[in-house]
């Protein structure tokens, strides 16, 4: 027999990837194409699932068949990952009713949060789901779709995430993972491991959810239709697949207990496999990618996001140079941040911009510039966005300290891995190293191990050791530590200060509108 391909693709916030594997882990072929991220008001935020969902993985999947010179029918098998959790309502045909409504960074929910809360009951959504209702939610969206858009929902014959949506246009079968599913709060019952019966009435009934099943397990396989879109061979099989977070962790091998994947993506994301359930309001709690596997999970609204919007706003002399050829504006940024001492010389920022998921889970949360001088340049307001991402990571371990959850060892992963400045930043605030991967493909590369695995291609999830070449560590430098530990204390007094403030202007925006 030939050589076999798994392939892999991965739908982003800004940018899908794709890659070709052979079943012991060689990349063969990978590419990527961006998309945009669509906010007609503050707080919203979508994307077109036709264009960039399903148009990135046919433009992916042809694009990477061709270039490797490949017969489709060698690819054994197909995983696919998309961000998470996002609604997008589905008709009687299986087509768009709208665009997706993207996952915690869309806060346009936030009454039928608070609704839900109160209808059900805080403690009765945290008791059965494990997780709080917050931003994060599935739940609140579709109520959201059903409050501002009734036509839309009753239309609807079903509710689903991104990588439902390839997967059922791959296959014609909708099927959700219990990972995915774990954020459909409160209409996921984590005791269970199913849809629940009665929380969720007032939202949508369960017959309007795709079936539920685990991440590896086969959906189907591709249809002939599909098969004329995206290049790929009528028949061959594809399995459930997942959000990218749980990918990416996949794809550094985090998939042991205690072995806490940390994602810089548009969000900075961790999620630690742990031996048992463990919950608490202000993280999350899922199922992990395989029967008897758990997770506890956090993630902030932007860091990525936050550091594009920098660039963007404030270095567009930099983003000129880069369009016209020359250095990359994040790398100048960069050199730019590294002249500056660390701490920005007192500089302090919330980089709640979009509000904040983990572990405040404050939809109504802003973004904060504090201590500035006129001493102060691009440069550190720079450095202080790269410290602040730091300092929400750092709130995040002590979280997970407080709860009882051992993390044993940090794997980084994501485009923020390119910034080595950024990656010692947070080694010195959080006092943890970490280590990074030689392949740094990222959730694209976690999918095609899990197709892999799907069809036996790959004997077992331990096999992931086999795929995953770790690299260097980065190691926390004591000198900072005094630094760094009063500029934290800081950051998260800045938060209890000026939350009432927050709050209060938030709620004259609204009134405003």
């Amino acid at each position: 027999m030939g050589d076999e391909y798994l392939l892999g693709i991965d739908i982003g916030t800004y940018e899908s990837k794709g890659v070709l594997a052979r079943v012991d882990g060689q990349v063969v072929g990978m590419c990527a194409k961006p998309h945009d991220l669509i906010s007609t008001q503050p707080g919203w935020f979508e994307h077109n699932a036709d264009d960039d969902w399903w148009g990135d993985f046919c433009h992916l999947s042809n694009q990477l068949i061709a270039e490797a010179g490949i017969a489709p029918n060698s690819i054994s098998a197909v995983g696919c990952s998309t961000i998470g959790p996002c609604v997008l309502p589905l008709d009687k045909h299986q087509r768009p009713l709208r665009n997706a409504i993207l996952y915690g960074i869309d806060t346009r929910s936030a009454k039928e949060i608070e609704y839900l809360k109160s209808a059900i009951g805080r403690d009765e959504v945290f008791k059965r789901c494990g997780n709080d209702l917050s931003s994060q939610a599935a739940g609140p969206k579709i109520l959201w779709i059903r409050n501002h858009e009734p036509q839309v929902y009753s239309q609807a014959s079903l509710f689903v995430p991104g990588t439902t949506f390839l997967v059922g246009k791959l296959t014609g079968n909708w099927l959700m993972d219990h990972y995915t599913a774990s954020t459909f709060v409160p209409l996921y019952d984590l005791r269970r491991q199913s849809w629940s019966d009665d929380l969720g009435h007032e939202i949508v009934s369960p017959d309007k959810l795709p079936e539920i099943a685990w991440t590896s397990q086969l959906a189907g396989a591709v249809t002939s239709a599909a098969a004329g879109e995206t290049g790929l061979s009528e028949g061959t099989p594809v399995i459930v697949g997942t959000v990218d977070a749980a990918a990416e962790a996949v794809s550094v091998g985090s998939i042991s207990p205690g072995c806490m994947m940390l994602m810089y993506g548009s969000t900075a994301f961790m999620i630690l496999v742990t031996e048992r359930p463990l919950t608490d309001l202000r993280v999350w709690s899922a199922p992990f990618l395989f029967p008897d596997t758990f997770a506890l999970m956090a993630g902030m609204a932007t860091s990525g996001t936050l550091t594009r919007w920098f660039r963007d706003n404030l270095a567009r002399d930099l983003l000129k140079v880069e369009v016209e050829g020359g250095k990359s504006a994040f790398k100048a940024l960069a050199d730019e941040a590294s002249r500056v001492p660390a701490g920005a010389e007192g500089l302090v920022i919330l980089p709640y911009f979009s509000g904040e998921r983990t572990p405040i889970n404050d939809t109504r949360a802003r973004g904060v510039f504090f201590g500035l001088t006129l001493n102060h340049t691009r440069a550190h307001l720079y450095r202080a966005v790269l410290e602040a991402v730091g300092y929400g990571i750092r709130h995040h371990l002590d979280v997970f300290t407080e709860i009882g959850a051992d993390v044993q060892s940090i794997r980084a992963v994501g485009g923020g891995v390119k910034n080595p400045l950024w990656i010692q930043i947070v080694s010195d605030i959080c006092r943890v190293p970490q280590q990074t991967s030689k392949i740094s493909v990222g959730a694209c590369y976690g999918d095609a191990f899990l197709a892999g695995l799907g069809v036996g291609a790959v004997g077992n999830a331990k096999d992931i050791d086999i795929w995953v070449q770790l690299d260097q560590v980065v190691s926390p430098q004591d000198e900072y530590a005094g630094l760094y530990g009063n500029q934290y204390r800081q950051y998260r007094e800045l938060y209890t200060r000026t939350r009432p403030l927050m709050h209060e202007e938030d709620e004259h925006g609204l009134d405003s509108r």
